[in-house]
């Protein structure tokens, strides 16, 4: 599912974090959002689900349009919206529950299953992440217990138990070891035949290797966006390029 965004700008009370921001983020690919720290990265990302609804004083204008809805429209059933649009986080944030009860959550939540068919569910949510082999006799164990990989896996599988279209993830490996992020990454390849992924990193190399589109930002302003390979070798604009050569940043 495609995510076009068209004039998009959002402003926490005086302060103008996102400016005439225009991208298509295509479906079933890995885009990468890269730039310094404070340019408005994870601002665009939480637009995709509303979460900047959450906080006060925050103002935005432009289209944010998911399958010729525009998103931003204050009609929007935002619980829905949630519902398509799945996020996971920098720490993993599994809740005080069990395995199982973490990975039904959504489910109960919107009530789309009953006992069987959420079990049912939970193992397929759980083989997708590929958790099923290391936690299908650990179920009713507490998740709270589990390696941080595992907690992040976890976290994933929650959000496929009810079927989104689209994930985000917001620096999802930046707590973890390389080889937890080695792991994590193949499993973003595998998810992509399924999902629209947006990830954010502060990690040129991690999107270089995962995303198939890059977009660079700086000071609110996604400065290029294109192909990740064009992105990392034939930038088109100066800025993107002392950003990757390291010249700031």
């Amino acid at each position: 599912m495609d995510i076009k965004v068209s004039g998009l700008n959002l402003w926490y009370g005086d302060f103008h974090a996102l400016k005439d921001v225009h991208a298509l983020f295509c479906a079933k690919k890995i885009t990468a959002i890269i730039g310094p720290s404070g340019c408005g990265k994870s601002t665009l990302l939480r637009v995709f689900n509303r979460m900047n609804d959450l906080v006060e004083g925050a103002r935005i204008k432009g289209e944010v349009v998911i399958e010729r809805e525009n998103i931003l429209d204050e009609d929007t059933d935002l619980v829905k919206l949630r519902k398509r649009v799945g996020m996971v986080f920098q720490r993993p944030n599994p809740f005080p529950l069990s395995v199982l009860e973490n990975v039904i959550f959504g489910l109960k939540i919107h009530g789309l299953a009953n006992k069987y068919e959420a079990e049912e569910t939970a193992e397929q949510s759980l083989k997708s992440v590929l958790l099923w082999d290391e936690l299908k006799d650990k179920l009713n164990k507490p998740a709270l217990g589990l390696s941080l990989e595992q907690k992040q896996r976890l976290c994933i599988a929650r959000l496929i138990s009810v079927k989104p279209d689209i994930l985000l993830m917001d620096e999802p490996c930046s707590a973890l070891d390389p080889q937890a992020t080695q792991r994590i990454e193949e499993l973003m390849r595998e998810l992509k035949t399924n999902y629209t992924i947006i990830i954010v990193t502060h990690n040129m190399q991690q999107a270089a290797r995962v995303s198939d589109d890059t977009g660079f930002m700086l000071l609110g302003e996604l400065v290029e966006f294109a192909k990740t390979e064009e992105i990392f070798t034939k930038p088109k604009d100066r800025r993107t390029e002392d950003y990757i050569t390291g010249r700031y940043g």
